[in-house]
């Protein structure tokens, strides 16, 4: 089946309602139920003393659309489509209890999984392993619908561009996010912590063997894709309880430190969040834990996993740190990066990865394709170079499988 024809199958049937979706004769989605412990950390949340007064953005013109003052108004820590929800697995069939999984995280902005499921399903059917895909906080389903309605996000894109008309690549599809990190970038580095405890938790309950269908000794392994190697970086970093000593980690368009990536896209970030982003967890991050208590506890050393989120922020700060610990597990790393993508461009993934010496013996591949691509779309399911998207896609997905192996 070509790559195109896949994507729209697959994109068809799934869904978070069935506990289990026959995908074909060898491989089979299930869902499971979640539930995160860790909405006490967001803003709002009773260990979080974030202050939630709203100040209008613009507010020299005097208004404040009462659509974006709702989005914004509204408590992170009460926003329950984050706190239960249901993840996929796609594994193996006829396989109960399997041996082996692999996290998949996605990238920045994303609502729907449509386009990771082949790659799931490759991966699956060439390791045998169960591929594992989480969401980020507030992302995928664990954001409101209404962020993803597109009546009512044109509605505050318009509203947005008023109010800030230098603004660059604001659209209906990255509105949301936009608007609430320019109001709180902070939240950037929250939702990025509980998401990291949220995948603690999991793995926790299948070393105590509560999950239903994955063995309690099963290998563990992680998959990532742009932003997502952000969060992966920082879980194989901590390497809470050794869970991740024997992992192999593999970076797909992604891997760079905060500070080195472009995210003003109309699919992503648009550029004054990005400049408020930007603002507080690189050029003023020290002067905030100074003054938050909260954040100081996070990131000034008590965790590590804070630590190690605070050292991918920034290319400069605790640089001969975070270089030491890709060094112990260089030989578990691998990454693919595109010779066209502008948002995390290849020599910044190998200026992370490698270090400034260019003296750390991680592998990183840069791969062209023969089609007009971009970062958010690697392969394009379009019929006119469907023969073209399956090669590259095999071609990119046989190198991740390998690696695995």
């Amino acid at each position: 089946m070509e790559y195109c024809d896949l994507y729209k199958h697959l994109k068809n049937i799934e869904c978070y309602e069935a506990n289990e979706i026959n995908i074909d004769e060898n491989t089979v989605l299930r869902n499971y139920n979640f539930e995160s412990k860790y909405r006490f950390i967001l803003p709002g949340g009773s260990g979080n003393n974030d202050d939630y007064e709203y100040i209008p953005l613009g507010s020299e013109h005097g208004y404040e659309p009462d659509i974006i003052q709702e989005m914004l108004n509204k408590k992170d820590a009460e926003i329950l489509e984050n706190i239960k929800f249901r993840y996929h697995v796609i594994a193996p069939k006829n396989t109960p209890r399997v041996k082996g999984i692999l996290f998949m995280f996605h990238g920045f902005n994303e609502k729907h999984w449509a386009k990771y499921l082949p790659w799931a399903k490759y991966i699956v059917e060439k390791t045998g392993k169960a591929v594992v895909l989480f969401p980020i906080a507030f992302h995928m389903n664990r954001a409101p619908a209404a962020w993803s309605d597109m009546r009512e996000m044109y509605s505050i894109s318009e509203q947005r561009k008023h109010r800030h008309p230098d603004v660059i690549g604001s659209s209906l599809s990255n509105v949301a996010i936009s608007t609430r990190l320019h109001n709180k970038p902070q939240r950037f580095i929250w939702s990025g912590l509980q998401t990291y405890y949220d995948v603690i938790d999991l793995i926790e309950d299948i070393k105590t063997n509560n999950h239903p269908n994955i063995d309690p000794e099963a290998s563990i392994d992680v998959f990532s894709y742009s932003i997502g190697s952000f969060l992966s970086e920082i879980l194989m970093m901590t390497n809470k309880n050794d869970y991740f000593s024997k992992s192999r980690f593999i970076s797909f368009c992604g891997g760079a430190v905060f500070n080195r990536l472009s995210p003003v896209s109309k699919f992503i970030l648009d550029s004054e969040a990005n400049v408020s982003l930007y603002s507080y967890v690189v050029e003023h991050l020290e002067s905030h834990m100074k003054r938050d208590e909260v954040l100081r506890h996070y990131l000034g050393g008590t965790h590590p996993e804070g630590v190690n989120f605070r050292s991918m922020l920034n290319y400069k700060t605790l640089t001969k740190y975070r270089e030491s610990k890709f060094r112990e597990m260089s030989d578990r790393i691998y990454a693919i990066t595109l010779r066209e993508d502008t948002v995390v461009p290849a020599y910044e993934v190998i200026n992370t990865l490698q270090g400034v010496n260019r003296d750390i013996p991680i592998k990183v591949d840069i791969l062209g394709f023969p089609y007009k691509y971009k970062h958010e779309d690697p392969f394009p399911a379009l019929q006119g170079i469907k023969k073209e998207v399956t090669e590259q896609f095999k071609r990119t997905f046989d190198l991740v499988c390998e690696f695995l192996k």
